[in-house]
């Protein structure tokens, strides 16, 4: 196909943050023959730590940028290894390039000649693209998928930017719910009749507001048995946090000292916690953690970082008799499941903004300045 179309690339800021953003023309995607090319509608922007090329992040800048502070502060407290200076122009965001655009919805344009006719899915349908190994890069117009499996029928209950975001922040929380559940239940089971099970999640990004509406929802039955605290950072996510239900909540105020963050968390939980679900994860927030938690308990991480965490924490965790849990990406029976909680109301998504592609620059700016509640999504087409 001669047929060219429109990609954004959105790569690292430099000083100014006036050349990470470019456009380009390329070639629109050949239709796979047991695939489709779907009309990209909306983008999650998100990105990838450039500090180690072996971990492959896919969370999104709100999802992280929670603290994204506590770098410098890792470097300044000898637990984390040095990094290449930032502006202060851009002091919200951390060193990285954007990620090339896995959290994808759009519309079915093409499907492969291989396809047959009784498919579940045709022309015009509203998808969502599971982050398979090997998916295409970059933020284009046209994305292609080998094969019909990877995607996932959006109903019209949901909106295509709310859906740009189940992919991979929310679909990752869900696993990590999921995961902690077995370690719930066994604590329930233990503590008999009238015994309680307390968790704490660490951060108000979009991964922490995602898994606390999931956690919400999955222990809803178990409301006077399962008690939940968020553990934030910004004033915004505190404010976030407060008007999700009616849940504990701990202002982690980095001109504190330590001792005075773990014992005002253990306040608000009366007493340490059983579980936590950590998307912070830097060095400093990890340690918190752990100080934050009981002999035997749990604490989940994700996969991405475990790789740089867990050689710091293994053995000071074990010493405890407390675990440390990575967490790899949902499955995509699990998005499924996402998409149906989330359009039938069951489960409120986090706030979002959404911007004209054309304004990624822009975007990119706000981002790094925390001037953006919530998720960031990047609109490439004006269909609803």
């Amino acid at each position: 196909m001669n047929q060219l179309c429109r990609q954004v690339s959105i790569e690292s800021p430099g000083p100014t943050i006036n050349d990470c953003v470019f456009s380009f023309e390329v070639p629109v995607p050949d239709v796979p023959p047991k695939g489709a090319r779907i009309r990209v509608v909306c983008a999650g922007a998100c990105y990838r730590l450039r500090r180690s090329p072996s971990i492959s992040s896919i969370s999104s800048v709100s999802s992280t940028s929670s603290f994204s502070s506590e770098i410098s502060q890792d470097v300044a407290c000898g637990t984390a290894p040095a990094l290449p200076p930032q502006s202060p122009a851009h002091h919200g965001l951390r060193d990285g390039a954007l990620f090339p655009g896995y959290e994808v919805a759009g519309i079915v344009e093409s499907l492969g000649t291989e396809v047959e006719d009784n498919e579940e899915f045709k022309v015009g349908d509203r998808v969502v693209l599971y982050p398979y190994e090997g998916v295409p890069h970059g933020y284009a117009e046209f994305i292609i998928v080998p094969e019909l499996q990877y995607l996932v029928k959006i109903p019209d209950t949901i909106s295509l930017s709310v859906a740009a975001m189940l992919p991979t922040g929310a679909l990752l929380a869900m696993n990590t719910v999921f995961k902690a559940h077995e370690y719930v239940e066994n604590i329930l089971r233990e503590r008999g009749d009238n015994g309680s099970c307390k968790i704490l999640i660490v951060g108000t990004g979009g991964l922490a507001l995602w898994a606390l509406r999931i956690a919400g929802h999955h222990y809803q039955n178990m409301k006077n048995r399962v008690s939940i605290t968020v553990a934030s950072l910004k004033d915004e996510g505190f404010l976030l946090a407060r008007e999700y239900e009616k849940v504990n909540v701990v202002q982690w105020n980095e001109d504190l000292y330590e001792k005075q963050l773990i014992e005002r968390t253990k306040d608000a939980c009366q007493g340490t916690v059983d579980i936590v679900i950590d998307f912070g994860t830097t060095s400093r927030s990890l340690h918190r953690s752990l100080q934050c938690l009981s002999r035997g308990g749990v604490v989940f991480i994700s996969s991405e970082v475990a790789e740089k965490l867990l050689p710091k924490f293994s053995r000071r965790a074990e010493e405890r008799q407390q675990c440390i849990k990575p967490v790899d990406m949902g499955s995509i029976e699990q998005l499924r499941q996402l998409v149906e909680l989330v359009g039938t109301g069951e489960i409120e998504p986090p706030p979002h903004c959404v911007f004209p592609a054309e304004e990624a620059c822009e975007v990119v700016k706000k981002l790094c300045q925390s001037e953006i509640a919530g998720r960031a999504i990047l609109r490439f087409h004006s269909v609803n």
